[in-house]
């Protein structure tokens, strides 16, 4: 997959981890795509790298998807771990 094919594939993973976990976000529902696309690229790179499972050629492959959701959520819940509370504290 290309690069195009990786932000598409991480703005849908952003929308769709942004339904798994709603809320209130600090940035908002176009920083939680944004931290999507970041999760889309991490999650398919530790996939590769450390899960033995190759970035498939196909935007339609399940565990491409997975991974990326899956870096999506965990960027998401570290972002609202450490920036959550940022505007509640003036």
């Amino acid at each position: 997959m290309g690069i195009i094919s990786w932000i598409i594939l991480g703005l849908l993973a952003g929308a769709i981890a942004k339904i798994i976990l709603p809320g209130r976000d600090p940035g908002g529902f176009i920083g939680t795509i944004l931290i999507g696309v970041a999760g889309a690229f991490i999650g398919g790179w530790i996939s590769s790298r450390f899960l033995d499972r190759p970035i498939a050629n196909e935007f339609f492959d399940a565990a491409t998807w997975v991974s990326a959701i899956g870096g999506s959520l965990v960027l998401l819940i570290a972002y609202r771990l450490l920036f959550g509370h940022s505007r509640n504290a003036c």
